[in-house]
C-alpha cells in the first residue's frame, strides 16, 4: 500500500451524507460501491485501507460531482483532463510511456464522458498491472487538485505514525518559518526567515530564529517574487516523508552564510511551543493568550486561562495570540467570539444556489467583558479566520500583525470511500459576518505590525508591542 496524504488545505471534517447514484454493472467489471458516505460517528476506526483502483476514483469523482458545493457549475471535463495529465506522467517518470496513451474526446455529459475516459484507462492499466495501483493513486490526486480548493483533500495511509512515536511527539525538522504551510504563493513576501526553533534537526543544527533561508534543496523559496510552493513543502515534511532537506542560511549577526542537511524525524517539542492554550499576564494585567488551534474545547480552555491569569488580580484587557493557528473547528471560534460580543452573526455558509446557514454567537457564554486586540499573520487560517473577521466586522476589537492566509473556502465533509479511504470537500462556502468573501483574500489587520528577521534574531514582538500600546490607551 503507497502511504501519502494529498492536502490543499487544513479543514476540520464535519459530519454529512453523501449518496450518489447506483453503480452501473459492467460485464467483467467488480462490484462497485453504492456511493459515498460519511463514516458513523461512534463506530471505531475503518478496516485497513485495501488497494486504491479505478473504481475507487470512479466514486470519488461522482461523490464530488454530487456534494461539493461547486458542483452544479463545475466543468467535470477540467476534472478528468487534469487526472489524465498525471497519468501520463507517472507514466513517462516510470519510463512506460504508451503510444495509446491518449485524452478521449470529451462530449460535456458526465457519465458518457467518464465512461470514455474508464475505457482508456483500463485499457492502458491491463497492461502495466505493476503500475496499476500507483496510476490510480496520482489519477485521484489530480482530479482532487484539479478542484483548487484549499479545503479539499483525499487521504490515504494516514494513520500510520513513525516508529517510536510518543503521545506529543512531532515529526519534521523542528523549525517554523516566517510563511506557515498554508502560505498562499501570489500573496507571501519574501523575505523567508526562521521564526522559532522548537526541536529536532534544526536544534541540533543550531538555527536560530531570524536565520534567513536563502534556498531550499538548491532552490529559492520565491521565484519572480512568487512563493514557489514545492521549496515551502519541502520545509514542513509530513511522515513518512524523509528525504534531507538541504537550507541556504544567511545570518546577519557576523554576516554568516552557510549550508545545512536536516533529516525529518520525530521529536519532542518544546513545552512553550507545543501547548494549543498558554497564557502569561503582561504589564501587570493584561492576559496574553496563545491560541495554537481551534480544537474541541478550546474555547473554554481559552476562558479558564483567562480567568486563572486573572486570579489575585484585575485584568484590564486581553491579547489574543492567533499567530500560526493554523484553524479547526468553526464551531470553536463560534464560540470563542461569543465571549467576547452576544448578539452577532459569526458567518454564513453558503450552497452553490446562494442558500446560506447562519452562525449566531452562543450568548449563554459569559461575557469577559475585557477589551480585544487579536495578533494574526499569514499562517492563520480556517476558523481562526473565521474567527478573526468575525472580530474584525462587528469592530469587537482590533486585529494587529498582518494579513491572515485566505485559507477558508468552507468546511470540509469526510466521505468514506469504499477503499477505506477519505475523501472530504466543503459541500459549502464561507462567507465572513458582512457577507464578503474572506477565501484567497484574508482578513486585512486593522494595524499591519509585520515581524521581520532583524525582529526575530532580536528576540523583539513589535506587534504584541504594539498590541499593549493600543490596551494602554484611553478608551
Amino acid at each position: 500500500m503507497i502511504a501519502r496524504s494529498v492536502t490543499t488545505g487544513l479543514a476540520l471534517l464535519l459530519a454529512v451524507s453523501c449518496t450518489t447514484a447506483p453503480p452501473r454493472a459492467q460485464p467483467g467489471k467488480p462490484p462497485q460501491a453504492a456511493g459515498c458516505t460519511q463514516p458513523k460517528p461512534g463506530a471505531g476506526p475503518p478496516p485497513p485501507e485495501t488497494p486504491t483502483t479505478i473504481d475507487v476514483v470512479e466514486q470519488a469523482y461522482q461523490c464530488i460531482l454530487t456534494a461539493y458545493y461547486g458542483a452544479a457549475t463545475l466543468d467535470h471535463r477540467t476534472l478528468l483532463s487534469a487526472g489524465f495529465a498525471a497519468l501520463t506522467r507517472q507514466l513517462n517518470r516510470d519510463g512506460r510511456d504508451l503510444p495509446d496513451a491518449t485524452m478521449p474526446a470529451l462530449t460535456g455529459d458526465r457519465q458518457t464522458d467518464w465512461a470514455a475516459f474508464e475505457t482508456v484507462y483500463r485499457r492502458l492499466t491491463d497492461r502495466l498491472p505493476d503500475l496499476r495501483e500507483k496510476l490510480a493513486v496520482v489519477t485521484l490526486e489530480a482530479i482532487v487538485a484539479a478542484l483548487d480548493d484549499n479545503h479539499a483533500r483525499w487521504t490515504y495511509g494516514g494513520g500510520e505514525r513513525p516508529p517510536g512515536y510518543y503521545d506529543g511527539d512531532q515529526y519534521g525538522l523542528g523549525l517554523k518559518a516566517s510563511l506557515g504551510r498554508q502560505a498562499t504563493p501570489g500573496a507571501a513576501l519574501p523575505p523567508l526567515f526562521v521564526t522559532a526553533i522548537t526541536g529536532g534537526a534544526a536544534e541540533a543544527a543550531g538555527l536560530r530564529p531570524g536565520d534567513v533561508i536563502a534556498s531550499i534543496n538548491g532552490s529559492p523559496p520565491f521565484t519572480g517574487g512568487t512563493l514557489t510552493p514545492a521549496a515551502l513543502a519541502a520545509l514542513y515534511p509530513r511522515y513518512p516523508e524523509a528525504d534531507p532537506v538541504t537550507l541556504r542560511l544567511h545570518r546577519r549577526d557576523g554576516d554568516r552564510r552557510w549550508s545545512v542537511r536536516l533529516k525529518p524525524g520525530l521529536f519532542q517539542p518544546d513545552p512553550d511551543t507545543a501547548q494549543t492554550v498558554s497564557g502569561t499576564v503582561l504589564d501587570k494585567t493584561t492576559a496574553h493568550v496563545r491560541l495554537a488551534g481551534f480544537a474541541p474545547d478550546s474555547a473554554d480552555r481559552v476562558f479558564k486561562t483567562v480567568a486563572r491569569l486573572g486570579t489575585g488580580k484585575k485584568l484590564t484587557g486581553v491579547v489574543l495570540d492567533l499567530r500560526g493557528n493554523g484553524g479547526g473547528s468553526p464551531e470553536e471560534a463560534t464560540r470563542l467570539v461569543s465571549g467576547f460580543a452576544h448578539g452577532k452573526v459569526t458567518a454564513y455558509q453558503c450552497a452553490a444556489d446562494g442558500a446560506c446557514e447562519t452562525m449566531r454567537t452562543d450568548d449563554s457564554v459569559p461575557l469577559l467583558n475585557l477589551p480585544l486586540v487579536v495578533l494574526v499573520d499569514r499562517a492563520c487560517a480556517s476558523a481562526c479566520e473565521h474567527f478573526s473577521s468575525a472580530i474584525k466586522d462587528h469592530r469587537v476589537g482590533p486585529l494587529v500583525g498582518t494579513r491572515t492566509a485566505g485559507v477558508i473556502s468552507g468546511p470540509a465533509q469526510p466521505y468514506l470511500l469504499s477503499n477505506y479511504t477519505s475523501l472530504g470537500f466543503p459541500s459549502k462556502h464561507h462567507l465572513a459576518p458582512d457577507r464578503e468573501v474572506i477565501d484567497r483574500v484574508g482578513v486585512a489587520p486593522d494595524h499591519h505590525v509585520p515581524l521581520t528577521a532583524a525582529d526575530a534574531a532580536a528576540g523583539r514582538d513589535p506587534a504584541l508591542a504594539k498590541a499593549l500600546t493600543l490596551l494602554r490607551a484611553p478608551a
